[in-house]
């Protein structure tokens, strides 16, 4: 099972980090109940082998001026991996393109684009989404109001596992 080699502890930390990511390796490992020496040491071995991929600031894009967001189902003509690969080079290239889903069935991807106003998706989804090599059709749903945006993976789902398989 994936992440079957990390300890309680290590989990415990990246579930912490998960939740703060600013807090100090002191504060963490009181947390977790280790002393900061180690604690360190495991947080350093979790970044190297992956299972943190990074840290980052969640900003309000509301806040900043970006007042739509819509999702985008888009079809490919062509799925074959070279054209896939393709066009999620292209998603990387496009700024309000801000994650980029490839998905099982009828719909090829799923974009999540965030812009400062309509028009300006508008001119993004005409002049550059819809007009790219490939893209066959796309759908788009504005987002009236997000109930609920959890990032990471919900530990303690994890955690319950671990202690069913004992």
């Amino acid at each position: 099972m994936p992440g079957a080699k990390l300890d309680p502890i290590d989990r415990k930390i990246l579930a912490e980090l998960q939740a703060d990511g600013r807090m100090t390796n002191v504060e963490l490992a009181k947390r977790v109940g280790i002393s900061a020496p180690p604690c360190l040491r495991r947080v350093r071995t979790l970044e190297e082998s992956g299972f943190i991929s990074g840290y980052h600031a969640r900003v309000n894009e509301r806040e900043l001026g970006f007042e739509v967001q819509v999702f985008a189902m888009v079809g490919l003509h062509s799925q074959a991996e070279v054209d896939l690969s393709a066009f999620e080079q292209r998603c990387r290239d496009w700024p309000l393109v801000r994650e980029c889903h490839m998905l099982n069935g009828e719909i090829d991807f799923i974009l999540k684009c965030v812009a400062p106003d309509l028009s300006t998706f508008q001119r993004f989804l005409t002049e550059e989404l819809t007009a790219a090599e490939n893209v066959a059709s796309v759908k788009t749903s504005l987002v009236i109001r997000c109930a609920k945006d959890e990032p990471g993976v919900p530990f303690d789902v994890l955690e319950d596992r671990y202690a069913r398989l004992g």
